[in-house]
């Protein structure tokens, strides 16, 4: 019997040899993505919206009670000619040669969180019939871990749908945590419970599923998640959350919470964690985190600056420890803010022309990438929709971000249609 995937492949077959001239000679190269190196991702989400106009894409500054449109903050020269960001930015303006702040990234999603959320972790709109997989998801199915003692993927935050699985299913799921002064809660075993007690409760379990005479596929991808967890749950792998293990001088470093969980990912990816998403969530900094409006913009230099501080510290310590080159830091938000100021003093939504970091990972990178206009409003050179961004990230890491996923029987491309930015894999 012959499926949807089986004849949707012949019938490509039938077409690409159909259209080919008979004698054409392709070059061996033709139609094979450009792929790079990197064995990880760090990706680093600023709920809320950063504001691009008042960090990698300074322009000139406005003045908010005059409601004159433009930058918030003085801009500052950095390691690359020409290229500048934000007072609050110093640390990572001498690294920004290891650095490409992508200015161009749209999409049409404005004012609603939680759709340009979904929009920033799947790479799609929302659909009715589809739950898609986030980007971490899909790195942890095409890549899995390095390590077969640690989870592929890890979020330092609050667990949501739009950072999960989707139709790929519990297995490429991630572990998620949401303070760094512990490990997962799930992962830990109760007062009481010894290693001979344990290892009742395991056999046990092994004998109910013995005992079952078939099971789904959504049974057997639940089962195999719940093997890994108890593999997880033993002291070597909770290791890795001990952080009062690092010296005192680098913990330091680092900073608060947010410069803490940035360590932590730095030693999840030494285990072999494939992608670690680090959420900056700390709203009490200026009351608002990242969504200005009104007065929470007062105190957004707090934020930027912890941003700078935590970002830097992780990339001289990767590079320290000869990683930096094979772990791609992501720097993404929900949208940018527009140029002009509301009554209260702050900034909107704009999901039309904002900023995207990329950091590390081998690639060949340009300080900056794309251009927007003198109030960094609209894009005028090199846009970038967020599937090119998203196929950039895959590719990174060695995936084809034109492969198909299943969802069933149904074709679903890595990408939407992304192309990745060829000018920083080359």
């Amino acid at each position: 019997m012959i499926n949807r995937r089986t004849a949707i492949a012949a019938l490509s077959a039938t077409a690409a040899c159909a259209t080919r001239p008979a004698l054409a000679a392709e070059p061996e190269t033709a139609n094979q993505p450009l792929l790079g190196q990197a064995e990880h991702v760090i990706s680093i989400w600023l709920g809320g919206g950063m504001g691009q106009i008042d960090t990698f894409d300074p322009k000139a500054k406005g003045d908010p009670k005059a409601k004159k449109p433009g930058s918030y903050y003085d801009a500052i020269e950095t390691a690359v000619p020409d290229v500048s960001v934000c007072q609050h930015l110093p640390l990572l303006a001498r690294q920004m040669e290891q650095v490409t702040a992508v200015r161009s990234v749209h999409h049409d999603v404005i004012d609603e969180h939680a759709a340009a959320t979904n929009r920033m972790h799947t790479g799609r709109n929302i659909s009715g019939t589809v739950t898609y997989p986030s980007i971490g998801s899909i790195i942890a199915n095409q890549r899995g871990a390095v390590s077969p003692d640690v989870p592929p993927y890890v979020l330092i935050g609050y667990p949501n749908v739009t950072r999960g699985p989707g139709f790929l299913g519990s297995k490429d799921s991630y572990l998620y945590l949401t303070e760094t002064g512990r490990g997962p809660a799930g992962l830990s075993r109760a007062p009481g419970i010894s290693e001979s007690r344990q290892a009742r409760r395991e056999s046990l379990l092994d004998a109910v599923g013995a005992g079952r005479s078939q099971a789904t596929a959504k049974v057997l991808d639940y089962e195999a998640a719940q093997q890994q967890s108890l593999k997880l749950s033993g002291p070597e792998f909770n290791r890795v959350f001990q952080l009062e293990s690092e010296p005192d001088q680098l913990r330091y470093r680092y900073g608060d919470e947010f410069g803490q969980r940035c360590l932590l990912s730095r030693r999840l990816i030494e285990r072999g964690v494939r992608f670690v998403e680090v959420s900056h969530n700390l709203n009490f900094l200026n009351g608002a985190g990242w969504d200005v409006h009104n007065e929470g913009i007062e105190q957004q230099h707090r934020l930027i600056a912890e941003l700078d501080r935590a970002v830097s510290s992780l990339m001289i310590d990767l590079q320290s420890k000869r990683l930096l080159d094979k772990t791609l830091i992501v720097i993404t938000t929900e949208f940018g803010r527009p140029p002009g100021f509301d009554s209260g003093g702050g900034r909107g939504h704009q999901g039309s022309a904002f900023s995207c970091v990329l950091a590390g990972g081998g690639l060949n990178h340009k300080g900056a990438w794309g251009q927007t206009d003198a109030l960094s409003k609209k894009i005028v050179d090199n846009p970038v929709s967020v599937p090119d961004f998203f196929a950039t990230i895959v590719s990174a890491v060695g995936i084809d971000p034109h492969k198909n996923l299943y969802d069933g029987d149904r074709p679903v491309p890595i990408t939407d249609q992304g192309n990745p930015i060829a000018a920083l894999l080359s």
